[in-house]
């Protein structure tokens, strides 16, 4: 028994079976460990974004980290990008990376890197493996720090660490620590508040975000008449029967006049809410200057358990009612029309499947799909997190292995959809029941929006060559096509509702191209 072995036995009886996987040469006998382990499924991505994001839907959904495996610093440089959206997701992830042999690095080989670097901008922990006897040690606490601080962790494994013999030993699952109480002075504030008649706004996010999470502040808002908001985070369970959290706007201005009037804000799993970016003359904070602020529980704390004692707080019972969402559904109708971010929303939001997944990096094409969505069968959401894009498609892949008997509908934008196109070719080889929509506007339209949001209304030359993806367009059925995936064109909102209803009637990796 080697430590490539040990590691894959502590995953596996901690209930990580899953391995999103591009390896190297270093790797090679944690793979050849992966071979004797039937239980562990290996999921091969084409590129290390498409990994890292796999990893990273997967884990949203599951409720549990997947492993990956990278090749030395270059492998994980190559999927940081997708780790930062999971660090800002608090997404757990058990990322192992390849490195030389220890004796190795004092030579300076050419694929000699600072892992530890380039790994803690994008991590919650970093830990490297000393030896074959380190390897249970470190993969357990690996394994603990992804759960309980609800982040990325990034461990490396040292070839030599790999392939050295180690004792077989009795493993038995970590015993994770309770979660930390919320602050009492915190709870009791929140409460006051509540109770005070100022006007209030519960701002949710992470796991604030689940069906009972959300059934709880229901009830606190119907008692209190707080409002309820959200900001982005790693899963929403949206739809009929469900409460709804009002997103927070993207859009600076509209935020800051939508936030205007509370005078205390409830956070519940993050912070105030702040602009994606700063503008001139615009603030970077969405709530009034004299606003209080309460954090009542962050990412740490069991969210559910905490609006619960809130709830208790001040006097609203369990059974206590609260406005479910009314199902909607069945009044959409059929988009007539142009085919624009709107039509194809509402085509979707019609057509869309009960307990479906949707994954979502189209920020300018969402259409009207966040407005439909309280009214629409329970369904699940999981977006972009941190802004970096290129993760749409590998979200669906790890979302498509969690739950194969879920449908997942991507949206994704087409610039970004070019970052990590690989992904599709990993739906077509898993066999993933996920239909991706490409928003084909052939440019980077968030970017001409952002061009106006800082006072440029007119494009030039140069302006135009890095903003728009024409000359030559892109063409989506064929990429889908030459990757295993089938896919057709629609260029009318007619034709799209033809496809998307036929697509979701059917099992297996469909692409829409929405010549938009």
């Amino acid at each position: 028994m080697n430590g490539a072995d040990m590691l894959c036995d502590v995953l596996l009886v901690n209930g990580v079976d899953v391995c999103f996987a591009n390896p190297g040469t270093s790797e090679m006998h944690f793979v050849a460990a992966l071979d004797r382990k039937p239980q562990m499924r290996c999921v091969l991505g084409l590129s290390e974004g498409v990994v890292t994001g796999a990893a990273d839907g997967y884990a949203r959904m599951a409720d549990k980290p997947a492993a990956t495996l990278l090749h030395t610093g270059p492998g994980l440089a190559n999927g940081l990008a997708n780790l930062h959206n999971a660090r800002r997701a608090r997404t757990p992830m058990v990322n192992v990376v390849g490195d030389h042999a220890s004796y190795h690095l004092q030579y300076d080989a050419p694929l000699t890197s600072d892992i530890e670097g380039l790994a803690r901008p994008m991590s919650h922990w970093v830990g490297r493996i000393s030896g074959p006897a380190d390897v249970r040690a470190r993969t357990e606490e690996a394994y603990t720090e992804s759960l309980m601080r609800r982040g990325v962790s990034t461990m490396i494994l040292p070839a030599d660490a790999a392939w050295g013999e180690v004792a077989p030993e009795t493993l038995s699952p970590v015993t994770l620590p309770a979660r930390p109480s919320i602050c009492a002075n915190a709870l009791s504030a929140a409460a006051k508040a509540l109770r005070g008649g100022k006007r209030a706004v519960i701002i949710l996010a992470g796991r604030a975000l689940r069906a009972n999470a959300l059934e709880t502040v229901g009830r606190i808002s119907a008692a209190t008449g707080a409002a309820l908001f959200s900001q982005t985070s790693d899963r929403t369970e949206r739809g009929a029967g469900r409460v709804a959290a009002r997103p927070v706007p993207y859009n600076v201005d509209q935020a800051v006049a939508t936030l205007r009037e509370f005078e205390v804000a409830i956070c519940v799993g993050g912070k105030q809410p702040v602009g994606f970016f700063a503008y001139p003359g615009k603030p970077s904070t969405m709530l009034q200057p004299g606003c209080e602020i309460i954090e009542l529980a962050g990412h740490e704390n069991d969210l559910a358990e905490a609006l619960g004692a809130l709830a208790e707080e001040i006097g609203v019972r369990k059974d206590a009612p609260f406005v479910p969402n009314r199902f909607t559904q069945r009044e959409i109708v059929a988009p007539t029309g142009d085919l624009n971010a709107d039509s194809i929303s509402i085509a979707v939001a019609r057509a869309l499947p009960e307990n479906a997944i949707i994954c979502e990096e189209s920020i300018t094409s969402g259409g009207r799909l966040t407005a439909l969505a309280p009214g629409l069968t329970p369904h699940d959401h999981i977006p972009l997190t941190g802004g970096a894009i290129g993760e749409g498609i590998p979200l669906a892949v790890g979302a498509g292995v969690a739950c194969p008997d879920r449908k997942i509908i991507a949206l994704q934008a087409d610039g970004s959809g070019m970052y990590t196109v690989q992904g599709l070719w990993t739906q077509a080889r898993e066999n993933l029941d996920v239909v991706t929509v490409v928003f084909a506007n052939r440019a980077y339209a968030i970017l001409q929006g952002e061009m106006r949001n800082v006072g440029v209304n007119d494009f030039g030359r140069n302006a135009r060559r890095m903003l728009d993806l024409d000359a030559p367009d892109l063409d989506w059925c064929s990429l889908a096509r030459g990757m295993g995936v089938e896919a057709a064109r629609a260029e009318t909102i007619e034709q799209f509702t033809d496809l998307f209803d036929a697509a979701v009637s059917r099992k297996g990796p469909f692409l829409i191209e929405a010549r938009m």
